[in-house]
């Protein structure tokens, strides 16, 4: 081979092949961290650890506030508002649900602003474990493709489980049992269908209505979602 042919080779292997094998080390990454969280429970997430870093900005001795809970320990009044607010479908779609998709974009077409996302409880908890809050077309690929590894890994309940462990429900408050005892003094386990929904609707801006919680969009939704919560299917 002459020194041409060697040097252009090598440009194509360092343009080419070194990102490609850069992007199947990060997803293996992604998939043994699934694998492991199986039957391990997740310390902290990319979301927990963006958030815990913004609070120290301000204070340095700043921590989240998270309890690991078992799904038994957790209000089945809380998971059928979860369903019935983020994701009806749940139990049925294998991780990503197209027609609330093409809903959502209907929607925010119609209304020419992002009002509604579509994302399901599995993509949720793959941007809060893995991603960040930015967005983008190769961000929501990945998103996609650690949706179908938590699908394929594990059971329905095992992503509730962690989901409700995991998410944000206010300025540094995470998870259903931290969520419980920092608005209503009590344990996950102990909440009711009124407060299960009203943490329900908060969910998709967790500040804001941590810092609104009188709104009456915020009222009039845990309304709409305690007469659906009967028709949730819990996995």
């Amino acid at each position: 081979m002459s020194a041409a042919k060697s040097g252009k080779w090598r440009w194509v292997k360092w343009i080419f092949i070194v990102p490609l094998l850069l992007v199947v080390a990060v997803q293996l990454y992604f998939f043994l961290q699934i694998w492991w969280w199986v039957d391990h429970n997740p310390s902290m997430t990319s979301f927990m650890r963006e958030q815990q870093s913004a609070l120290r900005e301000k204070n340095p001795n700043a921590n989240i506030q998270q309890m690991w809970v078992p799904y038994s320990r957790i209000s089945n009044n809380l998971k059928r508002a979860i369903i019935a607010s983020e994701d009806a479908n749940f139990s049925e779609h294998e991780g990503v649900d197209w027609e609330a998709l093409q809903k959502a974009y209907e929607k925010n077409n119609k209304k020419h602003k992002v009002v509604s996302g579509g994302s399901t409880i599995t993509q949720q908890l793959a941007k809060n474990l893995f991603l960040s809050g930015s967005r983008s077309y190769v961000r929501k690929g990945q998103e996609l493709v650690i949706t179908y590894m938590l699908e394929t890994l594990m059971d329905k309940e095992r992503i509730f489980e962690i989901y409700l462990n995991v998410v944000e429900f206010g300025t540094g408050t995470f998870g259903a049992e931290a969520a419980a005892r920092h608005y209503y003094g009590i344990s996950a386990a102990n909440l009711g269908a009124a407060q299960a929904a009203k943490l329900a609707v908060m969910l998709p801006n967790p500040r804001f209505f941590d810092k609104h919680r009188d709104s009456g969009y915020l009222a009039r939704r845990t309304g709409v979602i305690l007469r659906r919560m009967g028709s949730a299917e819990l996995p």
